[in-house]
């Protein structure tokens, strides 16, 4: 993999590169659409494609490993050939499931083992096993195994995952360096930052980060629950000390004022599930703002989602139409709204690169979150 920096803003710390992959460039900063199980809810890959010109969707490893199952990927040829998606692919190492499913885990220096949500079954994830499973998954950009705290997390606590995370990032890295993709493609291992909210740990975790000197950086545990002002605070504390020659994925995050202050701060990638979660249920990101198109407001509406989408189905489909399709639990309602958040994601990053280049960011961002966060 390899990282350009094409332009930084020079008013803040926004700045604008390129990742370049085997399967293809990734314009920074950038979007990655959330794609679980291999495929972005509600949305075909030719609309991701087409319609939202997303470049890289990202995949999830536990989730993976469970259904299908790695022997069905590797009989596929991989993620790619299953789904059908010719572009690049990230992957998460199955990190954020330490948190999130912490009712059904058990964590110890050797790993973490899972309960499947979906049977019960027992399940055993090392840094040396999601090495392997991501290998077979055959993601373009591949996650180090890492546990992601909860927010509040005391300081005792932060501290002793912290340093089992990076005893754990050895380990991918030995494994990694051990191992090659079984499709004939190289793929690129991110380490992750953590710490919570912690200036002290997140220093700590971020030089150690770096001295690891990897394709490229991420930021994990963050957007856990905590004030955006703390994730702003340790997000530039961190980037001041990842190298600059590198990527930085600021993982998890967010709205679309979370990204463009992410941005100004350095951040190159972002993902989220908001966009196409909150489609499902009613919540439209516009240019003009944010819509609860369930409201009763736009029963008679006609006009437009969003007469400026740079998407012709946004510009085409009235929002009285997309409120009759949500009440009444017709699946395209969920399809035309996820195509809509995302679209305006992409958006979003498409168009604060062309301010970086330009030398506007700055100027600009603040009337941009303003206008974008306000409810209609």
């Amino acid at each position: 993999m390899q990282f350009n920096l094409v332009a930084q803003d020079p008013n803040t710390k926004a700045r604008a590169g390129e990742i370049f992959t085997d399967h293809g460039k990734i314009e920074t900063p950038i979007f990655m659409p959330v794609g679980t199980l291999g495929a972005v809810k509600a949305v075909h890959m030719n609309e991701l494609k087409d319609s939202i010109h997303a470049q890289i969707i990202l995949g999830n490893t536990y989730h993976l490993y469970l259904r299908p199952g790695t022997a069905i990927l590797e009989k596929a040829g991989g993620l790619h050939k299953f789904n059908g998606w010719n572009g690049p692919i990230l992957t998460d190492s199955g990190g954020f499931q330490v948190h999130s499913l912490s009712s059904i885990r058990k964590i110890k220096e050797e790993g973490v083992e899972f309960r499947s949500h979906i049977d019960g079954s027992k399940h055993f994830f090392s840094p040396e096993a999601v090495m392997d499973i991501q290998r077979k998954i055959g993601a373009d950009i591949i996650m180090a195994f890492d546990e992601c705290t909860p927010y509040p997390c005391e300081f005792d606590y932060a501290q002793k995952s912290m340093h089992m995370t990076h005893r754990w990032l050895e380990r991918c890295f030995k494994r990694f360096n051990e191992t090659e993709c079984a499709y004939g493609y190289s793929q690129a291992l991110f380490p992750i930052v953590q710490g919570s909210v912690y200036p002290e740990l997140r220093k700590q975790s971020a030089e150690f980060i770096a001295s690891m000197n990897a394709e490229g950086n991420a930021i994990g545990g963050l957007s856990v629950g905590e004030p955006d002002e703390d994730m702003y605070a340790m997000t530039e504390l961190v980037t001041d000390i990842l190298p600059k020659d590198k990527p930085r994925y600021l993982m998890g995050v967010g709205t679309p004022a979370n990204i463009l202050e992410g941005i100004s701060l350095g951040i190159d990638m972002f993902d989220c599930v908001m966009p196409t979660r909150n489609a499902r249920n009613g919540m439209l990101f516009t240019k003009q703002g944010i819509i609860n198109i369930k409201n009763e407001k736009w029963k008679d509406d006609f006009s437009p989602i969003d007469s400026e989408s740079d998407c012709e189905l946004m510009r085409t489909h009235s929002k009285a139409f997309v409120r009759h399709l949500m009440h009444s639990g017709e699946i395209l309602g969920a399809q035309i709204s996820s195509i809509n958040n995302l679209s305006l994601y992409l958006w979003l990053v498409k168009e604060a690169r062309k301010k970086i280049i330009e030398g506007t960011f700055g100027s600009w961002k603040a009337e941009a979150i303003k206008r974008l966060m306000q409810r209609l």
